[in-house]
């Protein structure tokens, strides 16, 4: 098969299955926004890589933006436009594609449709939901009425694909009130990239460079969006204030890294340090740098995104604490890998006392981390992923046909 692996944000393990699928003896082609401000996966075509395997990285050649919802959009239109030409030019059989804006997902979808490829809807968060509740927090009225806009485009789409996969069960409930064939639906959790996340010792080269080594690091790393509360960080810093070994160190990007910014020029707290984005090749030892590892997810956010995060850092062996609404999925992943504390995302109270707990008891931080990459190890294996995406898209191809 000619497969078109399509990832707007970027990510790590989407990397992996698309070099795993061309070991396995396809044509497989990863896309992606280079211009996105978040954490990319190793882009770099090696000659250890299988010779099916290659990568698009795409660019607008202008800054894209996430501020302004309006300006945004246009982005999106804009960058769907440039990709379904390069997706186009590669001829597919199959495109997946996952974490992609809407506006520019159905541009993908039609550009499939109309060289004959089969088009899988790779679900990674409930786009037309997170609109919904984000948007009508800022403007009510206007915002639910872009909300039901938005509802309807991912009704359209999803109905319109030949192969729909869910990374939750959490999410079929919501997806099945768009009268979707539930045949169509495949539930395949996300994963840890193992093969670009080995575990590194605390005292690593970066940690050394920075200036960890002496310090105990609470780290939060990636996309600190409009489902994250940043202030969260900044309290968490408050509740350490006087203990000069404690660190809280936040590599990230995004509308919330830029809230954070701003917040610390104001008030500047001399127990954080905030950087920007670490290069893929660098993750591992930034991960091991820390002692606890710091996940964050908003109330509302919990019906439609799962933060991914959490599986990286589960492949790092470091205790979690995990600020997320106690039902969603990368809560109970935590609970059930024993890989750190989860905290109702309401609970201020509860999320300072959990890191208290796991600054102090160094045997809760060893088992958690152990738990982590135990799970990481039994779950996340790469070759048993790929047979069950490559049954998606032949059953895919199979429909089109």
């Amino acid at each position: 098969m000619r497969i078109a692996v399509h990832d707007f944000v970027g990510h790590p393990f989407q990397f992996e299955l698309t070099r795993e699928l061309a070991a396995c003896g396809h044509t497989a082609c990863h896309f992606f926004f280079d211009d996105y401000p978040g954490p990319k996966g190793d882009s770099q075509v090696r000659s250890t890589d299988p010779p099916g395997f290659s990568v698009v990285p795409i660019s607008l050649n202008r800054p894209y933006s996430t501020a302004r919802f309006i300006q945004r959009g246009l982005n999106n239109l804009h960058y769907g436009a440039v990709a379904s030409r390069r997706i186009a030019q590669f001829r597919p059989d199959v495109v997946i594609s996952g974490n992609t804006p809407l506006e520019a997902q159905g541009q993908l979808q039609r550009t499939a449709h109309g060289a004959g490829a089969a088009f899988v809807f790779w679900m990674q968060d409930f786009y037309s939901l997170a609109v919904k509740t984000l948007v009508s927090h800022r403007i009510p009225l206007i915002g639910t009425l872009i909300g039901n806009v938005y509802h309807r485009m991912e009704g359209q789409q999803l109905r319109a694909s030949e192969e729909i996969v869910l990374i939750s069960e959490g999410f079929r409930t919501e997806l099945l009130s768009f009268g979707l064939d539930e045949t169509r639906i495949n539930i395949i959790p996300n994963w840890g990239a193992l093969s670009e996340l080995p575990q590194r010792p605390r005292n690593n080269e970066w940690s050394l460079t920075n200036g960890l080594s002496d310090k105990f690091v609470f780290l939060y790393s990636g996309t600190l969006g409009m489902k994250h509360d940043p202030m969260l960080l900044l309290r968490l810093a408050d509740a350490f204030a006087d203990d000069p070994e404690v660190l809280i160190v936040v590599t990230c990007a995004g509308s919330g890294a830029e809230l954070l910014s701003r917040l610390l020029a104001d008030a500047p707290r001399t127990n954080v340090r905030l950087l920007p984005l670490q290069p893929i090749g660098q993750f591992p030892d930034v991960l091991g740098s820390a002692d606890v590892l710091i996940g964050l997810l908003e109330s509302d956010a919990g019906r439609f995104s799962i933060p991914s995060k959490v599986l990286s850092y589960l492949c790092a062996g470091r205790a979690v604490l995990l600020s997320a609404p106690e039902q969603n999925l990368a809560a109970h992943t935590v609970r059930e890998a024993q890989a750190g504390l989860v905290v109702s995302a309401t609970d201020l109270a509860g999320f300072i006392q959990g890191a208290r707990r796991l600054r102090t008891e160094s045997i809760l931080r060893q088992t958690c981390a152990a738990g982590g990459r135990a799970y990481a190890l039994a779950h996340f294996t790469i070759p048993k992923v790929t047979q069950r995406f490559s049954a998606v898209f032949e059953r895919a191809i199979a429909q089109r046909r």
